[in-house]
């Protein structure tokens, strides 16, 4: 059995940075491996592009073999379990399996008794530990540490397993990190900011898309005044320190958390985050499977 990623509180720091500087290794095109006789198998319960799509040239750049699931044309039309469809997978015998799924933490209910290695993909609003690794890869390629930076993650906290995962990861690393967005979107246990000023002393502004499909009831700002109040707007974008980085783990609703022409502007680092999705996941993928 290889190496689970299910949330990063479970690795320590040291575990972490060496992902992260597999990672590297795999950017700069150094001791890549040939996995030709692995197999990953990729189930996605849940809709996704950047994390689906980039695990998957990820394994194709390990040269791995890949099989992926879809539940729309599965026998879970027919009413079988999640349980049930994993073991299934399982019982092929794939290598590494990397699920996404709406329901946090849903490998619990898959541990022990799942032979291959568990790559977690985003479960509910729990945890995305292969996303926060790209982050952090992003910003050590920028700054060259962590210790000592500021991140503030603004936006629609509650409902984010990004903001969750980096909350708890950053702050291990040294980080100052502090959250900011409309009250019904924040959660007391973590510090919170005004965003204005939280905006002009970060290093790292980190939008977050709002999830409508998470809410309950529809958000009570229109997107107009959203982007206003809590917006990266043009305006806001220029009260930033001099070497502050704008990222997002995307998919961006343009104009409402951050305006259209910050997207690609110096500062953005966004396509680069998803350009580093792959390395990370390459690096994940080899330490599950080795």
């Amino acid at each position: 059995m290889g190496k689970n990623l299910l949330k990063l509180s479970d690795l320590s720091t040291d575990e972490i940075i060496a992902i992260l500087d597999r990672a590297q290794m795999f950017c700069a095109g150094v001791d890549v491996p040939v996995l030709s006789d692995k197999i990953a198998c990729n189930m996605f319960f849940e809709s996704s592009t950047r994390t689906q799509y980039s695990f998957n040239v990820a394994e194709l750049r390990l040269g791995m073999r890949v099989v992926s699931f879809n539940p729309g044309s599965s026998s879970m039309n027919k009413n079988e379990s999640f349980y049930d469809t994993v073991k299934c997978f399982d019982s092929f015998g794939p290598d590494a399996i990397v699920i996404r799924h709406v329901q946090n933490e849903y490998y619990n209910e898959l541990l022990g008794h799942i032979n291959a290695a568990l790559l977690n993909g985003g479960d509910g609003t729990g945890n995305h530990p292969t996303q926060s690794l790209l982050d952090l890869l992003t910003i050590k390629q920028e700054f060259g540490r962590f210790e000592g930076l500021k991140c503030v993650i603004a936006g629609d906290i509650s409902h984010s397993r990004v903001a969750h995962t980096n909350y708890e990861v950053m702050r291990r690393l040294g980080m100052e990190v502090v959250t900011a967005g409309p009250e019904e979107f924040l959660e007391k246990s973590l510090d919170q900011e005004d965003f204005d000023h939280a905006v002009k002393t970060s290093d790292i502004v980190m939008m977050l898309r709002v999830q409508h499909e998470r809410h309950a009831e529809h958000m009570k700002l229109t997107k107009e005044e959203y982007h206003q109040a809590y917006g990266l707007t043009v305006e806001r974008e220029k009260t930033m320190k001099d070497k502050a980085i704008i990222m997002h783990p995307a998919p961006v609703n343009r104009d409402v958390e951050l305006a259209d022409c910050l997207m690609e502007c110096p500062r953005a680092r966004i396509f680069k985050q998803m350009q580093n999705g792959v390395f990370v996941r390459m690096a994940a993928l080899e330490r599950a499977v080795k």
